[in-house]
This record gives structure tokens, sequence and C-alpha cells, in this order.
């Protein structure tokens, strides 16, 4: 991935970022975030703190599209990720992660915000990379992730009360820590239409 591969890209919270041989590095600053809670959830636990802050480099994709990254990082800090997302604004949008959760797991974890986020830990994942992909389907929408960048699994199937246009790309997090460099390879964005959302192609 090159500099010029990314002339009709945007930015909302413009971040520090470098490209390295085929890597887009982008850093994620302190306390950056995109989550809208909805309350408290017991006398014990940590839910993230709304927050809007966080880098996010994107492009405006009318229609279906399918949208897929390979993403690594060094899972310091508890809710560090490098992540992906659509977005109408910042009252209706979704993201995929790779993060670390307060579990003290790496796994692919999605949030879902129509007014109020949603939160949902997905599968633990072994090593420091991972695949992740979006797809769409008219106002529907799938979160899959790969091992390989080959055979992708779902994560999470999903509406959203989008226009036509909508804004899709990547983000780097985090929430509670001091922030640190996380890393996009290969970051492809098809306008096609998949013949299963479920699977994803």
């Amino acid at each position: 991935m090159e500099q010029k591969d990314f002339e009709e890209y945007e930015w909302l919270n413009k971040g520090d970022f470098r490209f390295e041989a085929d890597k887009l590095i982008l850093t994620a600053p302190a306390k950056t975030d995109y989550f809208c809670p909805g309350g408290s959830i017991g006398e014990e636990g940590v839910i993230p703190e709304g927050l809007a802050n966080a880098p996010f480099f994107y492009t405006e994709i009318p229609g279906d599209f399918v949208l897929k990254v390979k993403v690594s990082h060094d899972f310091l800090e508890t809710y560090d990720a490098a992540a992906i997302m659509v977005m109408k604004d910042l009252k209706v949008w979704a993201k995929a992660c790779f993060e670390l959760t307060d579990f003290d797991t790496k796994a692919v974890v999605s949030v879902v915000t129509n007014q109020i986020s949603d939160d949902a830990n997905g599968c633990n994942i072994d090593g420091n990379e991972v695949w992740l992909q979006v797809a769409r389907y008219g106002n529907s929408f799938a979160f899959h992730y790969s091992l390989d960048g080959k055979k992708y699994d779902m994560m999470r199937y999903f509406s959203l009360p989008v226009e036509d246009t909508v804004k899709v790309g990547i983000v780097a997090q985090a929430p509670t820590g001091q922030g640190g460099d996380r890393v996009f390879q290969n970051l492809s964005v098809e306008k096609k239409t998949v013949k299963n959302l479920r699977t994803g192609a």
C-alpha cells in the first residue's frame, strides 16, 4: 500500500500515520475511542466512557461493498484495538475491532451503535494479527474475521438506518491507555454485492 492509494480518503480526528513497505501504520492517541454508553452495568466492572475522538481514516462508498484488511498491534492496555468502521454519523455507526479485552484476551470484538452502543466480544485469537472484513447488502451488514485472509467466519450480522452512501475505513483506538501504533496491511474496498451476507462471499 502506498499513499497514492488513499487519495480519496478523508479524516475524522486526523491522526499521525506513516507508510512502511506494504503497511499503513496509524497511531492511536491516548484515551481515544468511539463509544456511546447507555448506562450502568453494575456495582463492579468498567464500561468505556463516551468518546468520539479516535482517528478514523475513511472513504465514502455508495451502495454495496466489501472492505477487508489485515490488522495487528502490541496489545498493551485494555481496549487497545485496530478496527474497521462503517459510519453514517457520530450516533449511527458500527466497528469491528481486534482488541485487548477487559478479560485479558485478544479477541475480535464488535460494537453497533444507533444512538447507544452495544458491545459484543467474539472469538479469542492466538497471535497478534487477524484479517477483518465488513460486507454491505442494502442496509444490512456483516463483520467477518479470518486467520489467513482466505477463509472468513462471521462475527456479527446487523442492520443500520443509513443512506445510500456511508463512510467506511480504519480506526486506531486506545480508550484507557496511552496509545500506540496500529498496523493495517492489504486494505481493499470492492464495490460489489455478495451472494451471501453471512458468509461474506
